[in-house]
């Protein structure tokens, strides 16, 4: 087996810092791997072949954080050259030196969450690769760019990045989706055998929050939907689109504006959520065609008039017209005197809400609206017939006229 070591080699320059290195020795040939941790002589304990810790230095902290890599690397360098010798086939300290840079380069945090961003995009799930691609950039803000190891997450620095978030006025749901997704990357380098489980997100808030209202009522729901807009065709297709979400059960905006005229077949809309990959079907209805009558047919494959040009970014557009309609809702919600922030969103909240109040059971509002949860809320509604669903928004719908 090989042995590692840890060098120092003092810089030419007096009064400059050195260089740390490791030596591996295999079968009596040497190889060295230069680092880029850098301390002065002084902080270096040759008889123990460590960085040694002044109490009153200025650097202690550099030093200590230095010394905390080195024993990362070590212990890397280590589980490596066990592995290779336990593979039993013949390899060299150039092997062991090789497989260390190719695993310092692949699992680091920020190039491991970018591959999965890499292959989520491929999948087609592009809603979770940008939830992703979110936490990427937030834990990004924290380390001021700086990568860490996946390794090298513990649970101090999921504690300060907690704190950091805190400090930013960041709300607690928030800190704990950050926090869920980097700790669902971590489980599945667990997972991979890339790393080892040192649960650094036990001190850390990875649960929900209740949070502020956000449902309407039936009665300014319907308030919404009688409003003359005729004289500000913005506002009257951001209500359009409003109440088109609440009439297909709350259904999200990025479902509608992707939904296909052939998702249109015998009076339902089948359709599969882009959050879940959850296949559902809706009974198209009076109501819902009645907007869509409003409006010229859309010249491309889909069947609400929000993607409307062929060959657009269709991405770009979907975000931008939802930016618009979510900024008119606004200017509606002091029409109607509605003081919580109107969105897109407050339509799926107004449907279980509705059908709440019309005491639908539990049951059949989550199949109504898609949830596809870790709880076991998804295993007892598998199966629920959709036909007691679509009697359910038919109910909620009666109750507006």
């Amino acid at each position: 087996m090989a042995s590692i070591k840890v060098k120092f080699r003092p810089s030419t320059v007096a009064d400059h810092e050195g260089t740390i290195y490791y030596q591996i020795i295999h079968e009596r040939k040497v190889r060295q791997l230069v680092t880029e941790y850098k301390v002065y002589p002084c902080e270096w304990d040759e008889s123990r072949s460590t960085v040694r810790l002044t109490p009153t230095s200025e650097r202690r902290r550099h030093v200590a954080a230095v010394r905390d890599e080195i024993r990362r690397d070590v212990e890397r360098l280590t589980k490596i050259e066990r592995r290779l010798y336990a593979d039993g086939f013949s390899y060299s300290a150039d092997d062991v030196i090789d497989e260390f840079r190719h695993y310092m380069c692949e699992y680091s945090l920020f190039n491991y969450m970018e591959s999965i961003i890499g292959r989520l995009m491929q999948n087609g799930r592009v809603r979770t690769a940008e939830t992703y691609t979110s936490t990427l950039n937030s834990f990004r803000k924290f380390r001021d760019g700086e990568d860490i190891m996946l390794d090298s997450l513990g649970t101090e620095v999921m504690e300060d990045y907690e704190a950091w978030l805190q400090q930013r006025g960041v709300s607690a749901n928030t800190v704990s989706f950050y926090t869920r997704i980097l700790r669902a990357v971590y489980n599945r380098a667990v997972d991979s055998k890339i790393i080892e489980d040192r649960n650094p997100f036990r001190h850390v808030y990875t649960g929900i929050d209740k949070t502020v209202k956000r449902a309407l009522s039936l009665m300014v729901i319907k308030k919404i939907r009688v409003l003359d807009l005729s004289l500000s065709p913005a506002l009257d297709f951001a209500r359009d689109m409003f109440l088109m979400s609440f009439y297909l059960r709350g259904m999200s905006f990025i479902d509608m504006a992707f939904l296909k005229k052939s998702d249109l077949k015998n009076d339902c809309v089948i359709y599969r959520r882009r959050k879940t990959g959850q296949q559902l079907m809706i009974e198209w209805t009076k109501e819902m065609q009645m907007i869509l009558d409003k409006y010229p047919e859309n010249k491309s494959d889909y069947l609400l008039p929000v993607i409307r040009k062929p060959g657009t970014n269709e991405r770009c557009t979907y975000r931008n017209i939802s930016y618009n309609i979510n900024h008119n809702l606004k200017r509606i919600a002091e029409m109607v005197d509605v003081t919580i922030p109107l969105t897109l969103y407050v339509a799926r909240h107004s449907w279980a809400s509705a059908a709440k109040a019309k005491g639908i059971p539990l049951s059949v509002i989550s199949e109504g609206m898609g949830h596809n949860s870790e709880t076991t809320t998804q295993i007892y509604l598998a199966s629920l017939d959709t036909a007691v669903v679509d009697r359910a928004n038919s109910i909620i719908l009666k109750a507006l006229n």
